[in-house]
């Protein structure tokens, strides 16, 4: 339902027309995903529209998906916040390279700013990054029910990323960007604190600010990201969705080699150990599979790394670029490039042992025949 309440504390008496609260919560459920096959078992249930996802004001020349996300609706659900209960719109955003971003959105309508930014606040109490709610998982396992054939190697990772969005599209009176910066309100939206915040702190808060039309507003932090947007078209949670999905497969990757490492520090003095025989069969087993892990964790990297192609939308790059930084995308990124160079590196160490340990081993046959000859020739 649409929310209609009263201000609950003193400030500027701005109304918000039109507007909405989403919060996102982005799942690794799979190795990767076969969109056609998804879109195929998603319009055989009932109601089972589906559309791909794009930009909806960026020219596909200036900014465009590698492989657009498959955009799946689901029913309505009623959302419990304590004192009050909401109808949010269900939308579901599948991408090839095996993640799943599950959006609520609760629309907001003549509610007066103060209240607009408690209702964000109560929203991510509730339902936010800090709370195990079962909706979400529910909702997952909705979309597992009738799309799961179409997930090559499904896994229940458990990652998760969260990020809170309020969306402003109209006030009852035209609010300058200037004066939402300087308002109170806004700090709460973003912080989720209602004790005034010092200064520094305040500052660093709204750092991260963007504007493109002089009536037209972006700030983002770490979780959250406020959007006014009086033209209603801006591609700028799309934006902010790509750079969510690609920080929850850095992370996986980056927890995946972290697990590997060990693991292969094991199986190395296991084949250190093999007797020479099978000595060179066991490196050679053991390189081959290290390249294989390499080979497919660098494949599915370049696909993340690749899923937003932005050339010429200046905006829309520095957006994509600060919310990248912002979640420290690249550093996650470089930790996996090292690990990935640790498992070249031993894979190349392990063939040039199995080469010596084969070189060992074909010596040591040619002494064998000698020594047989010999013993041979003594005999006879």
């Amino acid at each position: 339902m649409n929310t209609e309440v009263t201000n609950p504390m003193p400030g500027n008496n701005w109304r918000v027309r039109d507007g909405e609260i989403v919060t996102q919560r982005l799942f690794d459920v799979a190795y990767s995903i076969d969109l056609a096959r998804l879109e195929t078992l998603w319009a055989q249930r009932p109601g089972g529209a589906s559309r791909r996802g794009g930009f909806r004001k960026t020219p596909p020349k200036a900014v465009a998906f590698d492989v657009p996300p498959l955009v799946l609706p689901l029913e309505p659900v009623t959302v419990d916040l304590g004192h009050h209960a909401h109808t949010a719109q269900v939308e579901v955003r599948v991408y090839d390279f095996g993640a799943v971003s599950i959006a609520l959105r609760i629309a907001v309508t003549h509610c007066e700013w103060r209240a607009y930014t408690a209702l964000l606040n109560e929203v991510d109490r509730h339902i936010g990054p800090a709370v195990e709610h079962p909706l979400w998982e529910h909702l997952l396992a909705r979309l597992f029910d009738v799309a799961g054939a179409a997930f090559e190697r499904p896994n229940r990772s458990g990652l998760q990323e969260d990020y809170l969005y309020g969306i402003v599209r109209a006030f009852e009176q035209p609010v300058p960007p200037a004066s939402l910066i300087d308002d109170r309100g806004l700090v709460e939206l973003l912080s989720g604190e209602t004790v005034p915040l010092g200064e520094g702190t305040r500052r660093d808060l709204l750092r991260q600010r963007f504007s493109y039309y002089e009536d037209d507003l972006v700030v983002l932090t770490w979780d959250r990201a406020f959007i006014y947007d009086p033209r209603g078209d801006s591609d700028v949670a799309d934006v902010l969705e790509i750079a969510n999905a690609q920080l929850l497969e850095m992370r996986y990757y980056d927890e995946l080699l972290d697990d590997e490492l060990p693991h292969m520090y094991d199986l190395v003095e296991a084949a250190q150990r093999a007797l020479l025989p099978g000595a060179p069969r066991r490196y050679a087993e053991l390189a081959r599979r290290l390249y294989g892990l390499v080979a497919e964790v660098t494949e599915l990297k370049e696909r993340v790394d690749n899923a937003l192609q932005v050339t010429e939308d200046v905006y829309l790059a520095r957006l994509y670029s600060a919310a990248l930084d912002l979640f420290r995308v690249a550093g996650f990124s470089q930790a996996v490039d090292r690990k990935l160079a640790i498992i070249r590196d031993t894979y190349i160490a392990l063939y040039d042992e199995a080469s010596g340990r084969r070189a060992e081993l074909l010596e040591l046959t040619i002494v064998l025949l000698i020594l047989f000859e010999i013993v041979m020739a003594f005999v006879h």
